[in-house]
């Protein structure tokens, strides 16, 4: 198993494994990637306030999440093409998923098919829609997640378009060859491998593919013909977090798709308080983006989310060890979360609260 000091240090060894244009679309962000560093920093600016004497020889991560049961209050965020880090996919990252007790969220463009995926993971799943402009595809794909298992969709909103990734473009991004998109038909994944020498696939797929006229009209839609859960991730503003919750969203991800869309936007941490409020205990928040160390989640948990989700780190650890490799990773996490429990004082997860956070 992978030793790991820090989160952090997994990208440069990550970064000699795989092919620079892989390593440069897993690794990047949009624009001047001010977000994508942002994500990271507004962490720093959030202080914990450790309270002493507090009998904390035993502590509990336990905790539920839309009434799953998860271990710890870390998920595993839908992320494309696990693929491009390791032979089995998402095939692993699901079961490392599953036997650390946590859910895993599986992409619309996972390179294995979510049946593949239901059949190789015991754990709970939530199933992550991209919107076509063909409803018939998205029907299908809601009627297909539904059938093998899944027990949520999570409705990404902030990709109507790719956003300015500079680094696919200057590589002229294509994925390879022998990479499928195994929820759709084989011309889908071709069109990832070829295209206008001077752009990203992905770009010109998303433009292609993907509905960017999409309204709060089209979450009622969904709701009307999905027998699951509808979580809305992408949410920044707290009035759409209060939109969201009128159109009957059973939870909101804040998240700003780790820094990829609209450079210059705030961290999800310094919005999250705001989220919060604005939907006043009605639904669960959750927290996407920038997560790297068990005190990010402490932060994060006394803000008010329900719990987080942890994307790169986790592709990193895929990368180098396969399954192991993601179980390492979520497990040096729930040490880190335990120690930082112990050390600020708290019990159990119901003992985070604001208070722990300054705000003097």
């Amino acid at each position: 198993m992978l030793d790991i000091v820090n989160l952090e240090s997994l990208e440069a060894l990550a970064r000699e494994r795989l092919d620079p244009m892989l390593f440069d679309y897993i690794a990047g962000g949009a624009g001047d990637e001010w977000t994508l560093r942002e994500n990271r920093e507004a962490f720093s600016r959030v202080q914990l306030l450790p309270r002493m004497l507090r009998g904390v020889g035993l502590r509990d991560q336990r905790t539920t999440v839309l009434g799953t049961r998860v271990s710890f209050p870390v998920l595993v965020p839908p992320m494309g093409f696990h693929g491009l880090c390791h032979t089995d996919a998402e095939l692993a990252t699901a079961r490392g998923a599953a036997s650390v007790g946590t859910i895993f969220v599986a992409s619309t463009v996972s390179n294995r098919s979510l049946e593949a995926i239901a059949e190789a993971s015991t754990g709970p799943r939530w199933f992550q829609l991209y919107v076509y402009r063909d409803r018939a595809i998205t029907r299908e794909l809601v009627d297909r997640a539904a059938a093998a298992g899944y027990s949520a969709l999570c409705l990404t909103v902030d990709t109507p378009l790719a956003g300015q990734r500079e680094r696919d473009r200057r590589n002229r991004l294509r994925m390879p060859a022998h990479l499928g998109l195994e929820n759709f038909p084989a011309a889908h994944a071709e069109r990832h491998k070829s295209g206008n020498e001077n752009e990203s696939s992905l770009a010109r797929y998303i433009a292609d593919m993907w509905d960017a006229n999409l309204t709060w009209d089209d979450v009622d839609w969904l709701r009307s013909v999905s027998p699951l859960p509808v979580i809305i991730k992408g949410v920044l503003a707290p009035d759409d977090a209060a939109l969201a919750v009128e159109h009957g969203a059973a939870a909101v991800i804040a998240s700003n798709h780790g820094g990829r869309q609209l450079d210059g936007v705030p961290a999800p941490i310094t919005v999250l308080p705001h989220i919060v409020d604005a939907v006043q205990g009605r639904v669960e928040v959750l927290l996407d983006g920038g997560v790297r160390r068990g005190i990010d989640v402490l932060k994060a948990l006394a803000l008010g989310a329900r719990a987080v989700l942890v994307g790169r780190p986790v592709l990193w650890g895929l990368t180098l060890d396969g399954e192991s490799g993601v179980v390492a990773v979520l497990e040096h996490l729930r040490a880190e979360i335990d120690l930082a429990m112990a050390l600020a004082g708290c019990r159990a997860l119901n003992e985070i609260d604001a208070s722990l956070v300054i705000s003097w």
